[in-house]
């Protein structure tokens, strides 16, 4: 049980601003509007707001990983699994709770490729910067 009370730690004290992001996403997704709430200002304007959403989200762990990275030498391949695989399967999982669990919302392939997409252009984003931080921190 202390194993995992530490794990937990590690976590909510490395990636804080992560969890609340994932916490917005999750209630977002799931939360129903009211009618008239909504503001459509041009076709699938909800994709876009899916696109920024992840890619606000990833982004937000790529930027945490790389900041905890720089007191410990983590291998990249964290990063990638989880500021690229686990958004992409948390959108996956919300996209199925929204078809199953809620009447008002509805499950779409549209919203998570949008999903993906976001997490895509993070992703990108990130490995970027990441090859640039420590690719200056290796020249002499």
């Amino acid at each position: 049980m202390k194993r995992f009370f530490d794990i937990f730690k590690y976590f909510v004290l490395t990636y804080p601003v992560s969890l609340c992001c994932i916490a917005l996403v999750f209630c977002a997704s799931l939360v129903h509007l009211p009618k008239g709430t909504e503001v459509p200002a041009f076709p699938y304007w909800d994709k876009v707001v899916h696109v920024v959403m992840y890619f606000a989200l990833s982004g937000m762990l790529w930027v945490e990983f790389l900041r905890s990275s720089k007191k410990r030498q983590a291998p990249l391949w964290h990063a990638w699994v989880g500021a690229s695989l686990c958004p992409v399967l948390l959108g996956g999982l919300l996209e199925l709770l929204q078809g199953w669990c809620t009447q008002a919302r509805n499950a779409s392939w549209l919203d998570f490729g949008a999903n993906v997409l976001g997490v895509m252009l993070a992703s990108i984003a990130g490995w970027y910067v990441y090859r640039f931080w420590f690719a200056k921190k290796k020249k002499p």
